[in-house]
């Protein structure tokens, strides 16, 4: 296979992987709450990476540990918690569209902080999709006054994690095998993972048969959508740039919309201009590198 079609097969895959992480995510919180939703995630990921990729971590330079911490904490930490309790308000289709903006988050940080360069036509949908984020979250204040729309800026917060972990991982561990990255990234953060579990009260709620549903739907998460998916991801990043990799976020929404569609969620028709707007940003920053 081509490598242009082996940059477009794995971003499809990510794109299925993570479109329904969203809907994964609000079954879970039915009996868990979002702190115990994020660190379990995190657990069941990290279990699943040290079983097959255990050995990957005497690969790891020591010089490298440093960068492995904070992708971690940017790429998946911070993430895991940020859009699980931005889920307790919000719908998860409206959190796959704000989530839309982490390749244009991994243009600005990428010029600012790595010296990337960047086109005009770039620059012009950086902006455009963040006037289609600030239409989106207006009109869905405006007509959902049971959401907290506040919570939205957890989600582009998550986004910001996600921009800062693509550049730093293409600058710095790109000479590392993308099981190595992923299983040191999880190795840093199982401990601290199990203790905010262990504080959250989850032991004492274990026993009940809606929290043992919800774990279920974590564990799939985690293993698949968290696991499986960050090793495809840092793949993807090592033979592709950074942000054609941060790209799949434009795939992502259509394959939550379809699971929201199925949860009964709905979006007003500005909301739709909104998410299309947003997605007409991120086209157009991408495109230089597709």
């Amino acid at each position: 296979m081509e490598s242009k079609q082996i940059k477009w097969a794995y971003l499809t895959v990510l794109a299925l992987i993570w479109g329904s992480s969203f809907i994964l995510i609000k079954k879970g919180l039915v009996g868990l709450s979002a702190i115990q939703v994020g660190s379990l995630r995190i657990i069941f990921a990290s279990l699943f990476l040290l079983i097959i990729g255990f050995k990957s971590l005497i690969e790891i330079p020591k010089n490298k540990w440093k960068y492995l911490a904070l992708t971690a904490i940017c790429g998946t930490f911070l993430p895991a918690f940020l859009f699980a309790i931005s889920q307790t308000e919000l719908d998860s289709g409206i959190t796959a569209i704000l989530n839309s903006l982490t390749p244009l988050n991994t243009l600005i940080i990428g010029a600012v902080a790595f010296n990337l360069g960047f086109q005009k036509r770039q620059l012009w949908g950086v902006f455009i999709g963040l006037a289609g984020s600030l239409l989106l979250v207006l009109n869905g204040a405006l007509n959902h006054p049971e959401q907290n729309y506040y919570y939205a800026f957890l989600i582009i917060t998550a986004s910001v994690c996600y921009a800062i972990n693509v550049n730093l991982i293409k600058h710095y561990l790109s000479d590392m095998s993308p099981l190595s990255i992923t299983t040191g990234n999880f190795a840093v953060l199982f401990i601290p993972a199990l203790a905010i579990l262990y504080f959250s009260g989850f032991t004492e709620t274990v026993h009940i048969e809606k929290v043992q549903t919800s774990i279920l739907y974590i564990l799939i998460l985690g293993v698949v959508g968290t696991g499986i998916a960050n090793i495809l991801f840092f793949k993807l990043i090592q033979i592709a740039s950074p942000v054609f990799a941060s790209s799949v976020t434009y795939l992502i929404p259509l394959i939550a919309f379809f699971w929201g569609i199925l949860d009964n969620e709905s979006l007003t028709n500005i909301q739709f201009l909104g998410a299309f707007i947003i997605l007409v940003g991120v086209y157009l920053s991408a495109r230089k590198q597709n």
